[in-house]
């Protein structure tokens, strides 16, 4: 599998601790944060390709965190984690750029096949502004 750098942001710092731990076993680029304002912190000082972001969060929510995450990289691919009554928010979230959305509590295989097709369209992004297509 392809090396990819990977952000993992929710609030829930257990989820935040264990998600990161599994994607590194399995060869992976990841940082965590708690919190939409970490996460954009992290985000001066490194490029990520893909982020896991939840809606869900108190103070700057994932749909605000988003905004600010596309402005800052736009060519980054953001995967919405949504609970059951977050749906709307993971549709917003589409309309604002992310990629896809996925309902919590989510098998760690479906994530990472989530994250490596949003991966492999940021390449295919990247290529094209390259003067590719």
């Amino acid at each position: 599998m392809q090396e990819f750098r990977v952000l993992i942001v929710d609030d829930e710092e257990d989820f935040v601790e264990t998600i990161v731990k599994r994607l590194k076993d399995r060869g992976l680029d990841v940082t965590g944060a708690t919190s939409g304002r970490a996460a954009l912190e992290l985000m001066d000082g490194k490029e990520f390709d893909v982020a896991v972001l939840d809606v869900k969060m108190p103070g700057m929510d994932g749909i605000e965190t988003l905004r600010e995450m596309k402005k800052k990289s736009p060519r980054m691919e953001v995967i919405m984690l949504t609970g059951h009554g977050s749906v709307e928010s993971g549709i917003q979230g589409l309309q604002l750029g992310a990629y896809n959305y996925v309902m919590k509590p989510v098998p760690l295989n479906d994530l990472l096949k989530q994250m490596t097709q949003a991966y492999e369209r940021k390449l295919i992004e990247q290529d094209r502004h390259r003067g590719g297509a």
